[in-house]
């Protein structure tokens, strides 16, 4: 287990406290979120080493002591990966030379080179220039660059922040890939929660420079009292099996807890994905309706009710072993007269298909 404990107290010039007492288990990918200006980043600094100013701070990954106050292992002995917000490929080096450089200085063995750009589809890429790159392509070089460090755990500083959809979901896909078939556990940076969502096994909530929570995301995305709730785009996170394909119609039938669901798009049959529901497209009745062009109505048991606003409020369902989450108006809770343990219809109105599997 790559156990990360962390102590970590400072105080900078403008009045902003980072004060930090955890430990992370950090296996597959987890989640630094919180809105900006939280601190994710600073932290994410303090555990690559790039902070020797912060001194009051304790350190350990794996057993190993990066930093007992004072005493301060620089940055390039740590077995870290970094990528930041921007590529920071050098310039005067072509793709294959900015990998060969980041080989050269690992922290251990270097991986294959090939087997690297594979998983991050820059093949044909290599002989390329940093600048004659899409900032997609530019992103995954970089990530690229921070494996070929060789490193026991890859630090992401928000890496898809300028990279528009179709970019960012390609580097997501690449970030999964590398996920799926490597034992490196990765800490992600964002406050972009459909990112989150896509790519995060385990979430570490963060706000005014303090860990709230933290815990497997799937479970922390349903409970209604976490700043994942608070929200607008607050949803469930669904553990779903592809069953059936519509070709007619365009449509995939998942199975949820026994339940079927429909939703646009493809996969492979008998695979386990991850369904997002915004809690917004969530509606509930007390009776099945006869006619809707709804196509997803599930039974669902009312177990916890939060007053958002004085507007709205959220609602947490219970399916069989899984929950939903629905935005509704605090008038629609009145007049359906809801409490908890009410047996409901839960309307969704549309769905989000994410990843290529758990």
């Amino acid at each position: 287990m790559n156990q990360l404990a962390l102590h970590i107290e400072h105080k900078d010039a403008a009045g902003f406290c980072l004060s930090i007492s955890t430990e992370i288990a950090l296996t597959g990918v987890t989640a630094l979120f919180g809105p900006s200006g939280s601190g994710k980043t600073t932290l994410l600094n303090c555990i690559a080493g790039l902070r020797p100013d912060i001194t009051k701070a304790n350190i350990v990954f794996a057993g190993e002591a990066w930093q007992q106050n004072n005493n301060h292992a620089e940055s390039w002995k740590r077995s870290v990966g970094y990528v930041f917000q921007d590529a920071r490929l050098f310039p005067h080096m072509s793709v294959v030379q900015n990998l060969q450089f980041a080989a050269a200085h690992a922290a251990t063995k270097a991986p294959d080179m090939g087997q690297v750009a594979q998983w991050m589809a820059i093949e044909s890429l290599m002989n390329r220039s940093p600048e004659s790159l899409s900032a997609g392509q530019q992103a995954r070089v970089a990530i690229a660059r921070a494996l070929m460090r060789g490193p026991r755990l890859l630090l992401l500083d928000e890496p898809l922040a300028n990279l528009d959809r179709s970019a960012a979901r390609e580097c997501l896909a690449c970030l999964a890939r590398i996920n799926k078939e490597n034992d490196l556990p990765m800490l992600y940076v964002s406050h972009q929660i459909e990112e989150v969502s896509t790519i995060a096994d385990h979430i570490v909530l963060m706000d005014n420079g303090r860990i709230r929570e933290q815990g497997p995301l799937l479970e922390l995305a349903s409970k209604l009292d976490t700043q994942l709730a608070e929200d607008e785009a607050a949803a469930s996170l669904l553990a779903v099996e592809v069953a059936s394909r519509d070709q007619d119609y365009g449509l995939t039938e998942l199975k949820v807890d026994g339940q079927s669901l429909w939703v646009a798009g493809d996969g492979h049959k008998g695979s386990t994905r991850r369904l997002r529901v915004p809690a917004r497209d969530v509606s509930v009745c007390r009776e099945k309706p006869r006619s809707s062009s709804i196509q997803n109505i599930l039974p669902v048991t009312l177990l916890e009710i939060r007053q958002l606003s004085n507007a709205h409020c959220l609602l947490r369902l219970q399916l069989s072993q899984q929950c939903l989450l629905a935005r509704i108006t605090r008038r629609s809770l009145e007049d359906l007269q809801l409490k908890t343990g009410d047996s409901l219809y839960a309307q969704i109105k549309s769905t989000a298909l994410l990843g290529d599997s758990l």
